[in-house]
Protein backbone atom coordinates (compact mmCIF):
# COMPACT_ATOMS: atom_id res chain seq x y z
CA UNK A 1 0.00 0.00 0.00
CA UNK A 2 1.06 3.60 -0.83
CA UNK A 3 -0.26 6.46 1.38
CA UNK A 4 0.38 9.82 -0.50
CA UNK A 5 0.23 13.18 1.45
CA UNK A 6 0.34 16.55 -0.96
CA UNK A 7 0.32 19.89 1.04
CA UNK A 8 -1.43 22.74 -0.76
CA UNK A 9 -1.28 26.61 0.37
CA UNK A 10 -3.94 28.69 -1.42
CA UNK A 11 -4.76 32.62 -1.42
CA UNK A 12 -7.07 32.53 1.45
CA UNK A 13 -9.54 34.52 -1.09
CA UNK A 14 -9.34 30.62 -2.51
CA UNK A 15 -10.38 28.59 0.26
CA UNK A 16 -13.84 28.35 -0.58
CA UNK A 17 -13.53 27.81 -4.02
CA UNK A 18 -11.11 24.81 -3.24
CA UNK A 19 -13.44 23.52 -0.74
CA UNK A 20 -16.12 23.23 -3.12
CA UNK A 21 -14.16 21.56 -6.09
CA UNK A 22 -12.87 18.53 -3.81
CA UNK A 23 -16.58 18.38 -2.61
CA UNK A 24 -17.06 17.97 -6.26
CA UNK A 25 -14.18 15.33 -7.34
CA UNK A 26 -13.73 13.32 -3.52
CA UNK A 27 -16.01 10.89 -4.56
CA UNK A 28 -14.77 10.19 -8.25
CA UNK A 29 -11.50 9.94 -6.62
CA UNK A 30 -12.46 7.71 -3.90
CA UNK A 31 -14.33 5.44 -6.55
CA UNK A 32 -10.91 5.76 -8.70
CA UNK A 33 -9.29 1.89 -9.27
CA UNK A 34 -7.09 1.74 -6.05
CA UNK A 35 -7.66 4.23 -4.09
CA UNK A 36 -8.74 2.71 -0.66
CA UNK A 37 -9.28 5.98 1.34
CA UNK A 38 -8.80 9.82 1.10
CA UNK A 39 -9.36 12.57 3.05
CA UNK A 40 -8.90 16.11 3.32
CA UNK A 41 -7.45 17.92 5.92
CA UNK A 42 -7.15 21.70 7.40
CA UNK A 43 -4.19 22.78 9.29
CA UNK A 44 -5.02 24.06 12.88
CA UNK A 45 -3.26 27.45 12.46
CA UNK A 46 -3.20 28.18 8.93
CA UNK A 47 -6.57 28.25 7.68
CA UNK A 48 -5.43 28.72 3.49
CA UNK A 49 -3.22 24.79 4.28
CA UNK A 50 -4.44 21.87 3.14
CA UNK A 51 -3.29 18.39 2.73
CA UNK A 52 -5.01 15.67 1.16
CA UNK A 53 -4.10 12.39 2.59
CA UNK A 54 -4.86 8.93 0.24
CA UNK A 55 -4.54 5.05 0.42
CA UNK A 56 -3.33 3.43 -2.97
CA UNK A 57 -3.09 -0.12 -3.57
CA UNK A 58 0.25 0.30 -5.28
CA UNK A 59 2.25 2.67 -6.51
CA UNK A 60 0.92 1.41 -9.99
CA UNK A 61 -2.66 2.37 -9.14
CA UNK A 62 -1.39 5.75 -7.60
CA UNK A 63 0.16 6.80 -11.57
CA UNK A 64 -2.67 5.00 -13.44
CA UNK A 65 -4.69 7.88 -11.21
CA UNK A 66 -1.71 10.53 -11.67
CA UNK A 67 -2.17 10.02 -15.30
CA UNK A 68 -5.90 9.74 -15.86
CA UNK A 69 -7.84 12.33 -17.10
CA UNK A 70 -9.82 13.02 -14.25
CA UNK A 71 -6.83 13.85 -12.65
CA UNK A 72 -5.33 15.97 -14.78
CA UNK A 73 -8.76 18.41 -15.10
CA UNK A 74 -8.44 18.55 -11.04
CA UNK A 75 -4.84 19.51 -10.73
CA UNK A 76 -5.47 22.05 -13.67
CA UNK A 77 -8.39 23.36 -11.20
CA UNK A 78 -6.62 23.42 -8.14
CA UNK A 79 -3.45 24.36 -9.29
CA UNK A 80 -4.95 27.51 -10.29
CA UNK A 81 -5.91 28.53 -6.54
CA UNK A 82 -2.18 27.87 -4.89
CA UNK A 83 -0.43 30.64 -3.85
CA UNK A 84 2.90 28.37 -3.05
CA UNK A 85 4.25 25.10 -4.45
CA UNK A 86 2.68 22.31 -3.06
CA UNK A 87 4.76 19.42 -1.51
CA UNK A 88 3.86 15.99 -2.12
CA UNK A 89 5.08 12.62 -0.33
CA UNK A 90 4.38 9.01 -0.95
CA UNK A 91 5.01 6.47 1.58
CA UNK A 92 5.13 2.93 2.31
CA UNK A 93 3.01 1.83 5.37
CA UNK A 94 5.12 0.12 7.59
CA UNK A 95 4.13 -3.10 9.70
CA UNK A 96 5.79 -3.10 13.53
CA UNK A 97 6.53 -6.07 14.66
CA UNK A 98 6.86 -6.63 18.15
Amino acid sequence: MIIRIVRMTFEPQQVENFRKLFDERKELIRGFGGCMHLELWQDAHASNVFLTYSHWESEKHLDHYRFSELFKDTWAKTKALFSDKPIAWSVMQQVVLS
